[in-house]
């Protein structure tokens, strides 16, 4: 049984999702409902949570003070929000979960299933030390899950990044690699905006990683580990425009 506790300052969300759970996850019980911060910490201190499930901006607040100004946080987090700000993005970076508003049964149901994996291998420490980091740094960090846990990453660290079917090849410098449990799709959706782009249907690259390009039919792309990358003819020209700019 997962232990939730429930945040929302909107009265309506708070109804939806108490019924949403209620009615549809046996395997969750609704330990309070607040609608505030002040109420949150009083029923988090109180019940020792498994899950709070909160919206992120909350009056004139955000919940991550809160989260910053407990002891400690040994519960499981799913953030709710109806703004894709740059909160979202670090929220992404730190592999935890969230839901944009309005969100389906399909999307809670999703959430939860993750919540209960995280919370039988209780790895979400370093996820909040990463989401706390971004969210104050220009310097980001990124949780990436791996086949032993969760392994945090600098983003000016990774070389490049090569697709293998469902998994993704990370390569960093002195010939280490990872391989990462995600697809290199979702990668390049995640650091889209950073100084990644992807060159080819198998390769996303650092672009502050390269040492040369050489002309042709799409080219190729030296990078700082002594590997060289194809540039497909379709991403030739995003590629030159993007590294025109650094």
């Amino acid at each position: 049984m997962i232990r939730a506790v429930l945040l929302d300052d909107e009265q309506h969300s708070r109804q939806v999702l108490c019924e949403m759970l209620t009615e549809h996850f046996k395997n969750i019980e609704v330990l309070a409902v607040c609608e505030n911060i002040a109420e949150a910490v009083t029923a988090i201190t109180q019940h020792h949570p498994d899950l709070v499930i909160t919206d992120i901006e909350l009056d004139s607040s955000s919940v991550f003070d809160m989260l910053q100004g407990l002891p400690g946080i040994d519960f499981e987090v799913i953030f709710t929000t109806a703004h894709e700000k740059y909160a979202l993005q670090a929220i992404k970076f730190s592999a935890l979960d969230y839901l944009l508003k309005p969100f389906s049964l399909e999307d809670l149901s999703r959430a939860i299933d993750q919540c209960q994996t995280k919370l039988n291998e209780r790895q979400s420490a370093r996820q909040f030390e990463v989401l706390f980091h971004n969210l104050k740094k220009d310097t980001k960090k990124i949780v990436v899950p791996t086949s032993n846990g969760l392994q945090v990453v600098s983003l000016k660290d990774i070389i490049r990044c090569q697709a293998e079917g469902n998994y993704t090849l990370f390569f960093f410098a002195l010939d280490k690699k990872m391989l990462v449990t995600k697809t290199l799709k979702e990668f390049e959706d995640l650091l889209n905006g950073y100084d990644f782009i992807r060159v080819h249907n198998s390769h996303l690259i650092n672009l502050n990683h390269i040492v040369k390009y050489t002309k042709g039919e799409g080219g190729v792309v030296a990078m700082s580990d002594g590997s060289e990358v194809d540039v497909s003819r379709r991403k030739k020209e995003e590629f030159l425009q993007r590294l025109a700019k650094l």
